[in-house]
């Protein structure tokens, strides 16, 4: 079969002579056969296989996809390294020299004879090929760029990834990094407790034996390292089972360390008697052995030689008997100490009790004193006053008493009460509601009752001096103000609604977390006289 010398050039140029024509035209058919379904040709197939990948096909996206006349017949991929042979026909390089050396020399389209120099580079082709659009195969890339760029763009691509060394997974290159330093399942470790290197795939196992690694004493909690923990238990450990002391003398209980010496106290004739029944036993096997050589010799050595033996039991048996009355009364003497070491101890506690009862009584009267030098005018801090609203607001109440106080010396004895309503409390919510108490003082008995006079109630505003202040008058009939006959009286006088949380906030009210609530009590001893310019803020008082 002879073709012009043009269709060298393209397929696209076909000038056949008349007399060749046919022969041509069945050469193109048997192609386009071959383009169109190229995966009915067995040969085709095992020569792809056979082709390592870097020398088949270009195997990319094309966009548009690939048209079949740039496509290879025998990877079926895009053309790389395009050739043309005298038929026709192109393929990759790699792909048809492969064919020609492992199928035959025959074209694996149409099967006309075929040398490997008969082979031709198709650079038009080529040219054509590497003008095409391709996408980026990195995944998470959308970019497009001719096939020619594709390479380049590769290099440089966010998304291309790369095997990591290590672990040898695929990722991307821009995270190799990180991953090698955070990820790698195979990356080294180093022990902060003893400086031992690992992979961090072994990381469990690693602190499972490291001899340095923090552990706990499975029977009393201590934090100690690995390394101590058997030297712990053997022989610090307060809760670590032990044996009894006299374990071989036929004493089996085990108990923590921290209860041995009770048990050897609470059990001491128990131990005595099993010693004393075990050198015993001791005894009776020593002086069995030589019993038994002397009837198996009596033939021959006769009835002399029971003596000498007898004879030497005698001092094993006296060596026995002292050191059991040496233990015996090392045991008395170590009794006698325990006993007076815990006579001892509990005269320590009594002297501690008693120190400690004497230690509040001289705290409870500084407290008094302290309370008697008010003069009836008393500022109450409240610190960590922001913990109190956090509580109020997750519906918590809140109910605070503050330390006692006098209105003089002699006088009566107060505390106030504050409460911090919550958001469902009914009529009063989100308020601050504050109470006066009377108290059993120390000059209850001098005074005339019930409690008269006037009583101021201020929230204090520590940045322009914009002080909240209620007066208002004592009510002799009520309860509160009679003489107390516990030690707070249950009930208190005041306002229920004395200052909305809201303006508390608005104002200067709470500085550096401290709030100051100021009582000023004014006692009437004379019931008669009467204060004048001050009224009460109306019936509310009452509670």
């Amino acid at each position: 079969m002879a073709c012009s010398d043009t269709e060298k050039l393209s397929l696209d140029v076909e000038p056949y002579c008349d007399g060749e024509r046919s022969g041509c035209a069945a050469a193109m058919e048997k192609e386009r056969e071959s383009y169109l379904s190229p995966t009915e040709n067995p040969s085709t197939i095992s020569v792809s296989a056979s082709i390592p990948p870097d020398q088949q096909g270009y195997d990319v996206e094309f966009d548009p996809p690939l048209e079949n006349k740039y496509e290879c017949p025998i990877c079926l991929m895009g053309l790389r390294s395009a050739v043309q042979t005298p038929c026709g026909h192109r393929f990759c390089n790699s792909c048809i020299k492969k064919s020609i050396r492992d199928t035959g020399q025959k074209c694996p389209v149409d099967n006309e004879v075929l040398l490997e120099e008969q082979l031709f580079p198709d650079n038009f082709a080529k040219r054509e090929i590497l003008s095409l659009t391709v996408r980026c195969p990195n995944v998470g890339c959308s970019d497009k760029m001719e096939l020619r760029q594709l390479e380049k763009h590769s290099s440089q691509c966010k998304f291309a990834t790369v095997q990591c060394p290590q672990c040898l997974e695929s990722v991307r290159k821009s995270h190799l990094d990180k991953h090698k330093s955070e990820q790698c399942l195979q990356r080294r470790m180093t022990c902060p407790a003893c400086a031992g290197s690992f992979v961090y795939a072994s990381k469990q196992i690693h602190e499972q034996i490291c001899p340095f690694a923090n552990t706990v004493c499975g029977y009393c909690e201590m934090e100690l390292i690995r390394d101590q923990l058997a030297l712990h238990c053997d022989t610090d450990c307060l809760k670590a089972p032990v044996a009894c002391t006299f374990s071989t003398f036929g004493c089996h209980v085990k108990m923590p360390r921290n209860e041995l010496a009770q048990h050897m106290q609470e059990f001491t004739q128990m131990h005595m008697r099993c010693m004393a029944e075990f050198l015993r036993s001791q005894t009776l096997n020593s002086c069995s052995v030589p019993s038994f050589a002397t009837h198996s010799s009596s033939d021959e050595r006769g009835a002399s030689t029971r003596a000498p033996d007898s004879c030497q039991c005698r001092p094993e048996l006296m060596n026995l008997r002292e050191t059991v009355l040496e233990l015996e009364g090392r045991l008395v003497r170590q009794d006698q100490q325990i006993r007076e070491l815990c006579i001892h101890n509990e005269t320590q506690k009594n002297q501690v009790t008693e120190l400690r009862r004497k230690l509040s009584s001289l705290e409870e009267a500084t407290r008094e004193l302290e309370a008697q030098q008010y003069q009836g005018v008393y500022v109450w801090r409240l610190e960590n006053f922001s913990l109190h609203l956090r509580n109020q607001e997750a519906g918590q109440p809140i109910v605070l008493h503050s330390p006692p106080f006098y209105t003089g010396r002699p006088g009566y004895k107060l505390c106030l009460r504050l409460h911090l309503q919550t958001p469902s409390a009914p009529r009063c919510s989100n308020y601050i509601s504050l109470f006066v108490h009377t108290m059993q003082g120390e000059f209850d008995s001098q005074l005339s009752w019930p409690l008269q006079g006037m009583i101021q109630l201020a929230v204090l505003d520590q940045v322009e001096g914009q002080h909240h202040v209620e007066v208002m008058e004592t009510k002799p009939d009520l309860q509160a103000f009679q003489r107390p006959t516990v030690l707070r009286n249950p009930k208190g006088f005041g306002y229920v609604t004395f200052l909305h949380l809201q303006a508390l906030r608005q104002r200067g009210f709470v500085k550096d977390d401290v709030l100051l609530v100021r009582c000023e009590v004014t006692p009437r001893f004379d019931a008669s006289l009467r204060r004048e310019g001050v009224q009460p803020r109306g019936s509310e008082p009452s509670l």
